[in-house]
């Protein structure tokens, strides 16, 4: 048995382990989320809220912008309030007050024995769970029932027009008249108090454990840390120490193979191009035209955290409001990355495979144009929908689900769905004949081809929830999409590509790189599958998935360690003869992609994954720290690099102004370090303090979001916004150069070199 066979079986193994393991626990979270109860009364008969009215409450905050603005149990914007968190506040709160006044008008007046035992009333009634499951009922008391209906009026006037709520919507980045309908506006106060019923009331036959697993932090309730949460959080900090030593080890005592002889000149230069590799080409504009797009919503979008309805003093939250700009950011951002790696594999595909299929360029026209109506018609449906406020059906069919990172209606999904099946379906036809015949670099080729039908096949996950999904379960499918299709699949469909571009340019041997690829396909899925769980510690999970959750996410940063040595190798062997300065740049952002692995992902990752840190800082700016170092500097920077690698091989040397591309990829690496660390990372930490100090609410809060502090790291932003813009700008004209000057692609001979690539 050779070393590849046994590797090949492992691989397997861990996958079938993996993915068996995280549905079992999905079938946990099923049968231990937070039950919805048939109708939530007072002990004096009185009917606060039906079930109907919890579930449908649910649709109508989807339908309004869901995670887009605001979020429940953590997940979604973040200028606008955590709700569930805040609705926990205010009642308890409020019930403090109630409780006062039942005493004495003077709260001053009151002795701090008397004001103990009224926090410590109030603390065990919110934590009391009332829930029968034979009635379907939980009960509260009259005071908790007019606590109760006090905060739901904070709420539907919030969403509704009342003129006394303008600033605070303003500072919500909220428009007037949101939720128009009362009766919607009713359900949606049902869902936020349900909410927040299950992250205060202990868990069936637990004490001290909420539904949530105590989070949000809430001191008035007794939310604080769980034992389960800190001995984890231990464990993962070991493992994580355990598996760095490990990895290094193994590295360092495994037998290193010496790298290729390069040729004498590019074994590429004198490509033919067949008609399907270019009709590649209209991809790659397309992904710098959204490129572009998300960079100017990025800043309105930013932007709206001072101004919650102007950009610079004009109103255009009239017609792009927040949720709508936060939703067409943060989709474009997945869309370009998404393209450029479909586009990649298209190219490569034919090379590979060593002919053109019958009919290939017709199936790349069309997918193009059929995922061009996807992009544009489901931004399009979706502005419309917030805009018009056209309902939940329509909402979640073909407007905006409220979703992050996969708000598109559920029509646009399944039509995205098929593109992606028929894209897997055009690469293994241009991949068969190299599938099929004995060589050294079939196993690179048939890990693109394994990893593309499941970026295909996986996207159904995106179609496992429906309208009157249980939200603990909308969660666990749509990480299932988002985690494991971005961060697993992706992931190692563009790993297994630049092993190719490697192999083919003759700077590594294709055996190696075979066995390189499946070990590290191997090591990245081991954590990388469960590490979906650290997502899910507070969403109405059981603890088993905190433990989890903890010791593979730690698992998932082992690898990352090494990204910075393999970066540093590929910049070696780019240097190795003088053809490869063509390559220079597409090269250089493969090597970004190896420093924002390391940071963005490895050490901002880990910075809030434990649960121990996550308890704290979910939903506040570290998140976003996090979020955009490693989706753009890691995802985006490789999009970057392999449309590069593509266009120079589908247009002549010489068209190519290779001294735009020296400002545009420092412009985009130090406007990304200068964004993420001069604003996001010490907003995230100024967050941090003000959630440990005094809770989840605080730091959401208006006070802090809009205090002096908050505000001018907002401000900082822009230096880093308009250094990044400055790089998109680089690129696009590059781009455009080539389009304008772009002919059918001519080898160059090799002595022209030199000028192709000044």
């Amino acid at each position: 048995m050779t070393r590849s066979n046994t590797l090949w079986r492992w691989l397997a193994l861990i996958f079938v382990l993996s993915f068996g393991y995280l549905s079992y626990l999905g079938w946990q979270i099923y049968q231990s989320a937070p039950p919805i109860p048939q109708k939530v009364v007072s002990t004096d008969g009185q009917v606060l809220f039906t079930g109907e009215q919890i579930q449908k409450g649910q649709q109508v905050w989807l339908a309004s912008g869901g995670q887009q603005q605001g979020s429940v149990w953590g997940h979604g914007a973040y200028v606008a309030p955590d709700w569930s968190a805040d609705w926990l506040h205010r009642e308890a709160t409020t019930l403090q007050s109630l409780r006062i006044k039942a005493i004495t008008n003077d709260a001053s007046a009151l002795k701090a024995s008397e004001r103990g035992a009224i926090d410590a009333a109030v603390k065990e009634e919110m934590r009391t769970n009332t829930y029968d499951k034979a009635t379907g009922t939980v009960t509260v008391s009259p005071a908790r029932a007019q606590a109760i209906r006090e905060v739901a009026g904070h709420y539907d006037a919030l969403f509704g027009d009342a003129a006394s709520l303008d600033k605070l919507r303003e500072q919500y980045a909220m428009r007037s008249g949101e939720i128009p309908e009362a009766a919607d506006r009713q359900a949606l106060t049902a869902f936020f108090f349900w909410s927040s019923w299950a992250a205060a009331a202990d868990r069936p036959n637990e004490t001290g454990v909420s539904y949530t697993s105590n989070w949000p932090h809430e001191p008035l309730v007794g939310n604080t840390m769980t034992t389960a949460s800190a001995m984890w959080s231990m464990a993962s900090i070991i493992l994580l120490l355990a598996g760095i030593a490990a990895m290094l080890w193994l590295h360092g005592a495994g037998r290193h193979e010496e790298e290729s002889t390069p040729p004498k000149a590019d074994p590429l230069l004198g490509l033919t191009a067949t008609p399907s590799m270019k009709a590649t080409r209209k991809y790659f504009f397309v992904v710098v035209g959204l490129f572009l797009a998300q960079i100017g919503l990025g800043a309105i979008t930013a932007h709206y955290a001072v101004e919650g309805q102007s950009f610079f003093g004009l109103p255009i939250g009239d017609i792009l409001p927040y949720v709508t700009s936060r939703t067409m950011h943060t989709q474009l951002g997945v869309f370009w990355i998404a393209t450029a790696w479909l586009a990649t594999g298209l190219f490569i595909a034919p090379l590979l495979g060593g002919k053109e299929p019958r009919f290939q360029k017709l199936g790349v026209d069309v997918l193009f144009y059929a995922l061009l109506f996807i992009v544009v018609g489901s931004n399009a449906t979706g502005w419309l929908g917030n805009l018009q406020h056209q309902g939940v059906d329509f909402s979640f069919w073909i407007g905006n689900q409220g979703l992050e990172f996969t708000s598109m209606g559920r029509v646009w999904q399944i039509l995205l769905f098929i593109g992606l099946l028929f894209w897997a379906l055009l690469l293994g036809r241009a991949l068969w004949p190299a599938l099929t015949k004995p060589s050294e670099s079939r196993g690179l080729i048939a890990m693109v081809f394994l990893s593309a039908v499941c970026i295909g096949g996986f996207y159904a996950s995106s179609l496992a929830w429906g309208q009157h999904t249980h939200y603990s379960m909308v969660e666990y499918w749509r990480w299932w999409l988002v985690h494991l299709w971005v961060e697993g699949f992706f992931e190692v469909f563009a790993t297994a590509v630049i092993a190719l571009i490697f192999t083919k340019l003759g700077l590594v041997r294709a055996a190696s790189a075979n066995r390189a690829i499946i070990a590290e396909t191997i090591v990245f899925l081991f954590g990388g599958i469960l590490g979906t769980l650290h997502h899910l510690y507070w969403t109405g999970t059981p603890v088993s998935v905190i433990a989890a959750g903890a010791v593979f996410s730690a698992l998932e940063v082992v690898p990352l360690t090494l990204i910075g040595l393999e970066a540093l190798q590929n910049w070696k062997r780019s240097q190795a003869t003088p053809w490869l300065a063509a390559y220079k740049w597409p090269v250089l952002f493969f090597v970004a992609v190896g420093f924002w692995n390391t940071v963005g992902a490895g050490l901002l990752g880990f910075a809030i994954n434990p649960p121990a840190s996550l308890y704290y800082v979910q939903g506040l700016n570290m998140t976003a720290a996090h979020g955009h170092a490693a989706l753009f500097g890691v995802y985006g920077m490789l999009g970057i690099g392999l449309m590069l690698f593509c266009l120079r091989n589908l247009y002549a040397r010489n068209l190519h102004a290779d001294s735009l591309l020296k400002p545009t990829f420092w412009t985009l690496n130090i406007g990304l370090g200068m964004m993420v660390f001069l604003s996001l990372l010490p907003a995230g930490i100024y967050q941090a303090w003000a959630s440990v100090t005094k809770g989840l609410w605080y730091a959401r809060s208006p006070e802090i979001i809009h205090s002096s502090v908050m505000e001018t790291l907002v401000w900082l932003r822009v230096p880093g916004d308009i250094v990044f813009a400055i790089g998109g700008v680089f690129l696009a004209v590059y781009a455009f150069r080539l389009l304008r000057r772009g002919t059918s692609p001519q080898a160059v001979p090799t002595g022209e070199i030199a000028t192709a690539t000044r």
